[in-house]
């Protein structure tokens, strides 16, 4: 399953309510999860991200279910598409 890495930033509704935020991310994952989104970690962050977050999903799966977060307006996100070492030396196989 493909893993995902995303960085959040608390907009400024967001930071108002920052408080809630693990009860945002407990109905975030119970959201994604009917989605098939695994959510594997959740980090509140100091510096540059205010929250990361990862995640396990199909591409549309994992789109859908940022784009639901998006809605709610609290954060900004930037999605990254992970790769295991396994699947790092499959995709590097084939470009050789």
């Amino acid at each position: 399953m493909p893993s995902y890495v995303i960085l959040m930033n608390f907009t400024d509704q967001g930071a108002r309510t920052a408080s809630e935020s693990p009860k945002r991310a407990a109905a975030f994952e119970e959201a994604a999860a009917k989605l098939d989104v695994r959510v594997k970690s959740v980090y509140w962050t100091l510096g540059h991200y205010d929250v990361v977050l990862t995640l396990e999903g199909s591409e549309e799966a994992v789109a859908g279910a940022m784009m639901k977060a998006a809605e709610l307006g609290n954060v900004h996100t930037q999605t990254l598409r992970a790769f295991t070492a396994d699947e790092l030396g499959r995709i590097t196989a084939k470009a050789s």
